[in-house]
């Protein structure tokens, strides 16, 4: 029998005790101090493991429990809490803690000697513990294991889209020390623990130490004592009446979403597939969860929009009776909720636009309730593992509606699918699965036996950051030649640690999406969408909210709508082309007044507004701080990204200004005759001879993009 091993687990920030977790209390209180504590309980349970260490920081601090300030706690026969001094005694944010990482590094030492508890294993969770595992693996031989938890490179990126400056995300997060701290961690682990593919795929391949064959996905563990099928009495619960309340049949089969009031949740087009569908319409009920609100004016502006476009959907289909949507529910309700929705024989969707993980995927399957979840990310491995449910392409409300008739209306399929579910989340997502394979990964490491890693050796990057940028546009750029797309594909994942891609489309998101994801072009870091009104940055595809605040100054839609209402030759387009910065018109050129005069009517209103005109048929009324041209000015600002080492790839008169100025641009060959042809006498703008994906790699080789990034000093025309 192998012998029993002793772990080493490192969490340094937050507040962490055996029972009674102070989650949410602020940053540092989130989901992974619930995950360390479990998984030393869990891993204290297997045979194989003698004991488990969970180290974290000493905190003597009026403003907190006692209980943070014992120097160590049993978690059970075999795990204990113990906590190393480091620093000041009070309670500190991670972002503080980086000058005081070296002591806890040599108290920790202090510690195995004196106790005799000398690991043979080493886990670090977090950058901070990160760098601290590194440390002690690098002084006493012992290996690493290390799980991230969140990524200092992609939390930038939502910090800036948040509206923070680059300077104020190093001052109040110490950015650049927490990756350093993620870069010292992947130079040294063994083995990195993700809970996806898509985690290691779009996040941690932006790191310099990024190896593949370090990386291991085992997904966590999820609770099976709150999350269980229903016992039959859910329809007494407070939720559970709440519910039925907006219901002519609180019987009928649940289709269930619940999920944040977010876009990139796709919940509209749930909407759309189950209006739309005679059948479903009939023979069940739809019910969104979709966060806690009390007056729609109160949310924030994307959320607001979120329910909005919800109670649209809802009324334009006139789905009341059969549509519920509660304002409120509390955390507890969560487990009843999916309950309820297996009570009916009902199925739980999830038509996320991305879905990184998929936690909701797990926990209706716990509740014994099937599920419909989009094809991208975590469900995929979820429903392969658990057989519970079906994939569906987000964009296709035809596809969704199929999908969720295919379970709830034949009885033999939902008994199977839940069954299924029940038994792989046992199987795959409970604790113990988890520990499980946890101890299988990690016992050759432990043991030495296995092949030690191969480091490769990290190229010196020209900047801690991305210093380049491509951007293109989408429809009459990118897609015009597919025959060349995956060579230029093949050259952008090749580069993506230096150079950041982006693209910058007339579409709305979610037909931008679908567009990029029939061609097999991977998610851009910067996606500007609707003309240059929206920004979205990967991975999560996260929404600009400072672009949209500085955008939104004195833009007054109504009145640009009542200006143009009757102009001849100007037909609105169907609201899908609408949104909040951008008002679509097909235009008649035949008929209607010239882009100047539509300008002058717009200025004589003292509107401030920007329309632009595309293909000589399409009219766009934007903010006048909106345009692809601006956006991207944007980024380049707020990723300190310099203009002359942009490369920006253009199709129509939208694109225009983003071509003009100091950015470097290129003219694929299918636009050389169209609305661009007046730019061959600008500086810095090459007129490439092949079409599409295959003129931009021509423009690459011309500037040198993934080289010197500049121009040559005579620049080559047709």
């Amino acid at each position: 029998m192998p012998r029993p091993l002793r772990i080493c687990m490192l969490s340094i920030h937050g507040l962490i005790r055996g029972s009674s977790l102070e989650l949410g209390r602020d940053a540092d209180t989130g989901g992974q101090t619930k995950y360390v504590v479990e998984l030393a309980r869990a891993l204290a349970g297997l045979d194989g493991i003698a004991h488990v260490d969970l180290l974290t920081r000493r905190i003597v601090d009026p403003d907190v429990d006692d209980d943070y300030a014992r120097p160590e706690e049993a978690l059970c026969e075999r795990a204990s809490i113990v906590r190393i001094d480091a620093g000041p005694e009070e309670y500190l944010a991670k972002e503080l803690l980086w000058d005081h990482l070296d002591a806890f590094v040599d108290n920790t030492i202090a510690w195995f000697n004196e106790s005799g508890r000398h690991p043979d294993l080493l886990h670090s969770h977090y950058a901070d513990a990160g760098y601290v595992g590194s440390r002690l693996s690098h002084v006493l031989g012992i290996p690493l294991v290390h799980t991230g938890h969140s990524l200092g490179r992609i939390k930038r990126a939502r910090l800036i889209a948040a509206g923070l400056s680059s300077a104020d995300v190093e001052e109040r997060y110490a950015m650049s020390r927490r990756i350093q701290a993620e870069e010292l961690a992947l130079s040294t682990a063994e083995r990195v623990i993700t809970s996806t593919r898509q985690e290691i795929e779009s996040q941690y391949e932006r790191y310099d130490y990024y190896q593949p064959d370090q990386m291991r996905v085992i997904p966590p563990g999820t609770d099976l004592d709150k999350f269980h099928p229903p016992s039959g009495d859910e329809g007494d619960h407070p939720i559970a009446r709440d519910i039925a309340r907006f219901l002519r049949d609180p019987g009928k089969p649940m289709i269930l979403a619940l999920s944040r009031p977010d876009a990139r949740k796709n919940i509209p087009a749930l909407i759309e597939a189950f209006g739309g569908d005679d059948v479903l319409r009939e023979r069940a009920n739809l019910v969104i969860v979709a966060g806690n609100r009390d007056d729609l004016e109160d949310l924030e502006d994307g959320a607001r929009d979120v329910i909005t476009d919800i109670l649209f959907a809802v009324d334009r289909h006139e789905l009341y009776g059969s549509v519920a949507y509660p304002k409120h529910h509390q955390f507890d309700d969560v487990p009843v909720i999916y309950r309820l929705a297996a009570l009916t024989r009902g199925v739980f969707v999830n038509p996320a636009l991305t879905e990184p993980f998929g936690l909701t995927l797990i926990e209706a399957a716990a509740s014994g309730l099937p599920v419909v979840a989009t094809e991208d990310g975590g469900p995929v491995d979820i429903i392969d593992n658990c057989a519970n449910g079906l994939l569906i392409n987000p964009l296709e409300p035809t596809a969704i509606a199929a999908a969720i008739r295919t379970i709830i209306l034949d009885a033999d399929t939902w008994g199977r699918m839940s069954d299924s579910g029940l038994e792989g989340v046992r199987r795959h997502y409970s604790w113990h699965a988890h520990a499980t394979a946890y101890l299988e990964e990690i016992r050759p490491i432990a043991e030495r036996t296995s092949v030690p890693l191969h480091r490769r050796e990290a190229g010196a990057r020209p900047s801690f950051y991305h210093d380049r940028a491509l951007f293109s546009d989408l429809d009459q750029s990118l897609l015009e030649d597919t025959a060349s797309l995956p060579a230029l594909v093949e050259a952008i994942r090749a580069n993506r640690k230096t150079a950041a891609f982006g693209i910058a489309t007339g579409r709305r998101l979610d037909s931008a999406l679908a567009m990029m994801k029939r061609h097999e072009i991977p998610t851009p870091d910067v996606l500007i969408t609707s003309g240059g009104t929206e920004i979205y940055y990967a991975p999560k595809l996260t929404l600009d909210r400072g672009f949209a605040r500085h955008i939104e100054k004195n833009w007054t839609p109504n009145v640009v709508r009542r200006t143009l209402d009757g102009v001849e030759g100007l037909e609105l387009q169907p609201r899908s082309e609408q949104s909040r910065f951008k008002i679509s018109y097909y235009i008649d050129p035949e008929k209607a007044p010239s882009l100047e005069e539509i300008n002058r009517m717009l200025l004589k209103e003292d509107l401030a507004a920007n329309a632009i005109l595309s293909f000589g048929q399409f009219l766009d009324i934007l903010p006048i701080r909106a345009s692809k041209g601006l956006a991207l000015r944007y980024v380049a600002a707020t990723r300190e990204i310099d203009l002359d080492h942009i490369l920006v790839a253009g199709g129509s008169g939208a694109d225009e200004d983003m071509m003009r100025g100091n950015t470097l641009a290129v003219v694929v060959g299918n636009r050389h005759h169209e609305e661009l042809s007046q730019l061959e006498d600008v500086d810095l703008i090459y007129f490439a001879r092949a079409r599409g994906a295959g003129g931009i790699l021509e423009a690459i080789g011309h500037y040198d993009f993934f080289g010197a990034c500049r121009a040559p000093s005579e620049t080559v025309r047709r």
